[in-house]
């Protein structure tokens, strides 16, 4: 059986609120767009994308565990759990797939709180400040790991 060629796009809370949260930080661009600009990366290089989004941390974990069946890999932005959630990072660590770590702003220029990810010694990809098209970067960079042409 050949190994599967499909991402899971994971977005954290508060990422449906793309386009009106906050423009002067996170842009005018929406989830739908993070979807298709996801989803066209993935494809130009053979692969497809699962995209899920949630406000219930629950929910992320569900997702992260059921990719273990027909996934490659995982692109995350875990929003503000990234500074918070010890248990997404070890769902993230416990299903043994390589993760990328997608954040819109560069949250090393924000709030201290913001500097410190759980995420961040799970993920062997960080794009982090690229705006939405950072992950098209994620997706390019992790098809990478995964195809054997770059080390992960």
């Amino acid at each position: 059986m050949s190994a599967p060629r499909r991402l899971l796009l994971v977005n954290g809370p508060n990422l449906n609120l793309l386009g009106t949260r906050e423009p002067a930080i996170y842009g005018s661009q929406t989830l739908s767009d993070v979807e298709r600009i996801a989803t066209d990366a993935a494809a130009a290089r053979g692969f497809d994308v699962r995209a899920l989004q949630s406000n219930h941390e629950g929910v992320l974990l569900d997702a992260i565990h059921a990719a273990r069946e027909d996934c490659a890999g995982i692109v995350i932005n875990p929003g503000g759990l990234t500074h918070t959630s010890v248990v997404l990072r070890d769902a993230l660590a416990g299903v043994s797939l390589p993760v990328a770590e997608v954040h819109i702003s560069d949250v090393m220029k924000r709030e201290p709180f913001r500097h410190h990810s759980f995420v961040a010694d799970v993920a062997i990809v960080h794009v982090i400040g690229e705006g939405v098209p950072g992950y098209a970067t994620a997706i390019a960079r992790l098809i990478d790991v995964i195809t054997g042409q770059a080390d992960g």
